[in-house]
């Protein structure tokens, strides 16, 4: 598998599979090197979208892998690279969320994401809030 920063011939893509950002946004995160394209025999199969919360820490948005691809790993080489990255950068700290309904909480604790927090939105699941250090 080959990990990349997204580029504008990522567009369809992401547009296609990727119903939580405005298109506008979109073109931010690609211009910014917020996302990381997953290629596995020339194929996207997954991408990583991150964000600084508060400004100043890095919040991993979205992880995605296709369904055909997934339960092979790709999902944990994002984030490891993810984490790479953000640790070269001099970022001692990440975060990530997911929803208290979804498996995903148990894959992050696996990379030993620790439990910090919730927030809860009337007529939504518990969002479960995760850090990991990194330094």
């Amino acid at each position: 598998m080959n990990i990349r920063a997204a580029d504008r011939t990522d567009m369809d893509f992401l547009l296609e599979h990727d119903r939580h950002i405005q298109k506008e946004e979109l073109i931010s995160a690609i211009s910014l090197k917020r996302i990381l394209i997953a290629d596995h025999k020339g194929e996207r199969i997954g991408w990583l979208r991150w964000n600084l919360f508060w400004d100043n820490t890095p919040f991993l948005n979205m992880l995605f892998v296709l369904e055909s691809h997934r339960e092979q790993g790709y999902g944990a080489d994002l984030v490891s690279f993810w984490e790479r990255q953000r640790k070269e950068e001099g970022y001692p700290l990440v975060l990530t969320s997911t929803l208290a309904n979804e498996t995903a909480q148990h894959f992050y604790r696996k990379l030993h994401y620790v439990d910090s927090g919730a927030l809860l939105l009337p007529g939504e699941p518990l969002e479960i809030l995760f850090r990991k250090e990194i330094r």
